[in-house]
């Protein structure tokens, strides 16, 4: 499991065991088996060639005195090679191949021999130690996220293989680095420690030994934040953690602190957090986020914004509320991961359907958009539109890469993809919480006693049928299926035995947090249908970009369109206000999605028009029927380069 909070004091629900959970087949099961195949050695054969541009293990071996040469690639290169053999462990957890758990432990090997004697690691201090070199010399070092990294892969390494190995490695470093922080305290000056992974570590160190000293170390580290002087909204210490209202700067440093925050509330209850993880929660989820569960909009912004005197340079920055642009949107991989780990730790608070809502989102949207079908190109950032021509250069490829001199978003794919099945189910004492809908087969034990299988079949997120049975419970046993109702459902119906509760629109939009009690006291099998019909979205007003424009939905997935199936130009293409689109199976690939067929309008433009003026009178003269074909957003760049678009204009086909 991710992380474990069956004994922290303020969580409500809890993982079941890892090992306890299988995909059967179906769209997740393909999906794992694309990484584990495909994007895990990509990745492991660029960090081991150590002719590439980042010979990450070449930079253990020589750290450990085993080679010679100089450090390369980037600062943050050992916290992304932690973070690759952490989706090798689980990956090594569903598919029990002992390659894997052997070249874990080589490389766990070589990674104890890199550390130093104080339980110092970090391989570009260490190489370069001798020509000057400091530690903790540059925040833009990333030591404390390498730290981070470490600290979780090796909690996870010993959850799924019993082993100490990695955990004692992590343990030697955050000894190393609770030194660190006495002395931070008693000077009562800190450092920015940037993209803090290391608050999340630190707690599951704890939650896994069961050492006080981690849970200090936790609370020491997110107290330390509050001792940098002239801080910045970029690094989200300008002000103090119990100040924050608003979520601001850097995508992946703000989710990272606020998922660290959420674990600090866990384990201690300090009853200060929760107006700040709520408040910034409210302020992302409804004025700063994108209808794919993107975050952090743009490549660079200010905050406060329009504050001349005050403004600081943000990268990756959420800027100002509802300012989500497309063709520009940044949206880092990393920063929308961030955002899921802190969701898994508001709804282990608080178990609210939303937080799961919002996991379920951004891995069917952006998540698997981030990697290609295939499993081995990525995209850094995640834009809605693409146009085939842009007149600025940006800093990222507009088209997936398998190559890019920074490897933070690949790696962390590459955990995350395994870890999707960690949020299928959570429990409490007598209940089970329905999270992810997928194809499984689960051995569940509550602590009211309850002993029992559930193996859910569906083709979600595709087709509209669930279907869980209940086998193995004893008689007198009992537990509550708690059916999570998504928040873009309207209709539905959930059928146990001849009861069946159907609902319409509005018990979803009384309670946006909606789980359907369904009592267990024999073997059974229940059966909910969540209605898809396909849906025009339309955002906030003040979302400037998007005015007078919709998206399309159909269940969980955003839909886009790709100047490959759209007989026009993309830039004239209007959707019609009564279309009727029809589910159709495509092929991409080689895997089978669900696409949406429909009529769809193109703007006839005059002889005169020309699409390269800033401003000109408008030239349409008629409108023309055309058929298009929309895909998944994940599935889109994957046929060639071509236009992309979320957002389309809408023909309003309505008599006045």
């Amino acid at each position: 499991m991710i992380l474990d909070t069956s004994k922290s004091p303020f969580a409500k629900v809890y993982s079941i065991n890892k090992t306890q959970i299988k995909w059967k087949d179906g769209f997740w099961l393909d999906r794992f088996n694309t990484n584990a195949d495909v994007t895990i050695p990509h990745i492991l054969s660029v960090f081991a060639d150590k002719e590439s541009y980042f010979h990450q293990v070449e930079n253990f071996r020589i750290a450990a005195g085993l080679s010679s040469g100089e450090f390369r690639g980037t600062p943050y290169g050992d916290g992304d090679f932690y973070k690759l053999m952490e989706g090798m462990i689980y990956t090594y957890s569903i598919r029990s191949d002992e390659h894997i758990n052997e070249t874990l432990d080589e490389y766990i090997d070589l990674i104890g021999k890199a550390q130093q004697p104080d339980g110092y690691i970090s391989t570009k201090q260490i190489i370069g130690s001798q020509k000057g070199v400091q530690r903790f010399g540059n925040i833009d070092d990333f030591e404390e996220y390498n730290f981070g990294h470490l600290f979780t892969a090796a909690s996870v390494h010993y959850r799924v293989t019993g082993k100490d190995s990695f955990l004692n490695i992590a343990c030697k470093c955050a000894d190393f680095l609770g030194g660190c922080y006495r002395k931070i305290l008693d000077a009562g000056v800190a450092q920015t420690a940037v993209c803090p992974s290391h608050y999340m570590g630190l707690f599951e160190l704890y939650r896994v030994t069961g050492d006080k000293r981690y849970k200090i170390m936790g609370e020491q580290a997110i107290e330390i934040r509050n001792l940098v002087k002239n801080g910045t909204d970029d690094n989200q210490d300008r002000i103090p953690l119990k100040e924050h209202r608003k979520i601001v700067g850097h995508a992946v440093r703000s989710t990272y602190l606020y998922a660290g925050a959420a674990d600090l509330y866990l384990e201690t209850g300090d009853d200060e957090i929760p107006d700040v993880l709520d408040a910034c929660w409210d302020n992302l989820m409804h004025q700063k986020i994108y209808i794919t569960g993107g975050c952090g909009p743009l490549y660079t912004g200010t905050s406060p914004f329009g504050m001349l005197l005050d403004a600081q340079y943000i990268h990756q920055a959420f800027g100002y509320e509802y300012q989500l642009p497309n063709v520009t949107a940044y949206n880092e991989t990393c920063g929308t991961l961030g955002h899921i780990f802190w969701a898994h730790r508001m709804f282990m608070r608080e178990p609210k359907a939303m937080y799961l809502d919002t996991i379920e989102r951004a891995y069917y949207n952006l998540i698997l958009a981030a990697v290609s079908l295939d499993g081995g190109k990525y995209f850094y950032e995640n834009m809605l539109r693409r146009t085939e021509n842009l007149d600025y250069p940006v800093m990222w490829p507009v088209q997936r890469s398998d190559m890019f001199k920074c490897f933070c978003c690949p790696t962390n794919l590459s955990r995350s993809v395994p870890q999707a099945i960690d949020y299928t189910y959570k429990v409490d004492a007598a209940s089970v919480y329905l999270g992810m809908y997928s194809s499984n087969v689960a051995h569940i034990v509550l602590a009211n006693g309850a002993d029992f299988t559930l193996e859910m079949t569906t083709h979600y997120p595709f087709d509209e049928k669930i279907m869980v049975a209940v086998t193995g419970l004893s008689t007198g046993q009992q537990f509550v299926l708690k059916v999570r109702v998504p928040g873009w459902v309207r209709s539905g119906s959930v059928r146990m035995g001849s009861a069946v509760l159907t609902f319409e629109h509005d018990i979803v939009a009384a309670d946006a947090d909606t789980f359907i009690d369904v009592p267990v006291q024999e073997n059974t099998e229940v059966h909910i249908t969540f209605d898809m019909p396909v849906v025009l979205m339309e955002s906030h007003a003040k979302v400037e970009e998007n005015t007078h424009q919709a998206a399309v939905m159909r269940g969980p997935l955003v839909y886009c369109v790709e100047s490959h199936d759209v007989a026009g130009k993309m830039d004239d293409l209007m959707l019609l206000s009564d279309a009727e689109f029809t589910p159709e199976i495509m092929d991409v690939k080689g895997y089978a999605i669900t696409a949406l067929v429909g009529d769809a309008v193109l703007k006839n433009r005059s002889t005169t028009h020309d699409q390269n003026a800033l401003y000109q009178p408008m030239t349409v003269t008629g409108l023309t029927k055309t058929r298009i074909r929309m895909v998944p957003y994940f599935a889109w760049d994957n046929r060639g380069f071509g236009e992309m678009k979320i957002w389309l204009p809408v023909h309003m086909n309505i008599t006045i």
